[in-house]
């Protein structure tokens, strides 16, 4: 095991073990390399890990925000790895559609009425009836599916969605190419979000469930995916 792993393992005990919570500080960088043996590099080391994974936020100099603060960012880390793997081809299209019909058809059977994440569903696809960028829309439909899955109140699903969210972004923009008429796209997509809402605000989950189910195989169907990922 390399020395910063040590560092690793043993914050993610103390964690673990209530030690260190959210908001707290970790030990300074010497104190630590002292503790554990080690040296300060593999203690900076392992706090930039940390920190690319959402998990601290290391401040520099003096004051209030100076130190490594326990944090938790996982929608963050997890967004940049999947971008990551999709980008080398790793991660098949057809199995994050797969993944996501899995999530958001559940969170759409679930989603709270009157939850505030579906106020802010609704604004946003005010925003995309006035958006006729097709990078704005994708950018504001992906918000508009994290934003539904959340309503449901898992923190894990919305943390999944949270990180799906860049992947979603790139691979539906690479895909809106294959698109025959973007215009009468854009319009039906629309029209699926707003169904999609309603039957959430009416309480009918399994009809939301079903929409979105659709919805999303829909798109990637009319690109020229060949997945049939709906568990249904």
């Amino acid at each position: 095991m390399r020395t910063h792993e040590l560092v690793l393992q043993w914050i993610e005990k103390q964690l673990s073990d209530g030690h260190l919570a959210l908001g707290g500080r970790l030990p300074g960088e010497r104190t630590m390399a002292e503790q554990l043996q080690v040296s300060r590099t593999s203690v900076r080391e392992a706090v930039r890990i940390l920190e690319a994974m959402g998990v601290v936020r290391a401040g520099v100099g003096s004051g209030k925000d100076a130190g490594t603060v326990v944090i938790a960012e996982p929608g963050s880390a997890l967004g940049s790895t999947l971008r990551l793997h999709v980008a080398t081809r790793h991660l098949p299209v057809a199995d994050i559609v797969e993944t996501r019909v899995l999530l958001e058809s559940w969170a759409a059977e679930r989603a709270k009425v009157g939850a505030p994440e579906l106020e802010e569903a609704a604004a946003l696809l005010d925003q995309m009836d006035a958006s006729p960028d097709v990078d704005t829309f994708l950018a504001l439909d992906a918000r508009f599916h994290v934003a539904l899955a959340q309503a449901a109140g898992n923190t894990v699903v919305s943390a999944m969605m949270a990180s799906l969210r860049g992947a979603i972004e790139n691979y539906a923009g690479e895909l809106t190419g294959n698109l025959p008429d973007w215009n009468a796209s854009s319009g039906r997509l629309r029209s699926e979000h707003r169904a999609i809402l309603d039957a959430v605000n009416n309480n009918d989950g399994g009809r939301a469930a079903e929409l979105v189910a659709a919805h999303i195989e829909g798109f990637y169907k009319e690109a020229g995916v060949g997945a049939n990922p709906s568990p249904r």
